[in-house]
């Protein structure tokens, strides 16, 4: 089995790739940086220096992953922004920051990676509940949500693309014990993606273009 991680520095990224090696999986992975590529290295990953807000960096991707034939691929990559609790507005910098990374990002990656995948692979996104219109209760983190939204929306989009050549996912991980999620998340990051995994390897065609909760259960859009 091949696996390919985007976004494994640390985190819900980091434990993918633990958990696919453990289970024999080749896997390669990407991070920004030195030390998140020693970390992929000491786990027996393929390591690739990546950063998804940079468009030389990204537009490189794909001959370094040509011709792999992947058959689960887990985009990871997004960052948080300003941790506002109303309609506090973000500077350009901010918004410019979580956009490029969550949305853009993904949106220059995707086309590279679609060329990689094996037949029937499984494609997912690393989304969040916050991104749900209907099972919206509070706008805390109101940047953080549209982009989340928006990234919904291009998986969607690529899961049409795919379509029979792909199921193409999009998860919520639960509120989970990361630098992001912090200390007193309430899933710890082992256990979140243990079930992704178990839903990403149970995934049946009629299942591409659908937003699930971690452990399977469908999420409103």
């Amino acid at each position: 089995m091949k696996v390919l991680i985007v976004g494994a520095s640390r985190g819900i990224g980091l434990e993918f790739v633990r958990q696919y090696r453990a289970a024999g999986a080749a896997v390669t992975a990407t991070a920004r940086d030195d030390a998140g590529l020693a970390r992929l290295q000491a786990l027996g990953a393929t390591a690739l220096r990546l950063d998804v807000a940079d468009a030389a960096s990204v537009s490189g991707l794909a001959w370094l992953v040509d011709g792999e034939n992947f058959d689960t691929v887990v985009l990871n990559a997004g960052v948080y922004g300003p941790r506002s609790s109303g309609l506090q507005p973000p500077t350009a910098e901010e918004f410019d920051a979580v956009m490029h990374t969550n949305v853009l990002g993904v949106m220059r990656l995707l086309p590279q990676v679609a060329e990689a995948l094996a037949p029937g692979a499984r494609l997912a996104v690393i989304s969040s509940r916050m991104a749900s219109m209907a099972l919206r209760a509070s706008p805390s983190g109101w940047l953080y949500r549209a982009s989340k939204a928006a990234l919904n929306s291009v998986l969607k989009d690529v899961s049409l693309v795919l379509a029979g050549r792909a199921v193409c996912v999009a998860f919520h991980p639960g509120w989970v014990q990361t630098d992001m999620g912090g200390a007193g998340a309430d899933l710890d990051v082992a256990t979140s993606v243990a079930d992704m995994r178990r839903t990403l390897a149970g995934l049946q065609p009629a299942n591409n273009g659908c937003f699930f909760n971690h452990d399977g259960q469908p999420l409103a859009w």
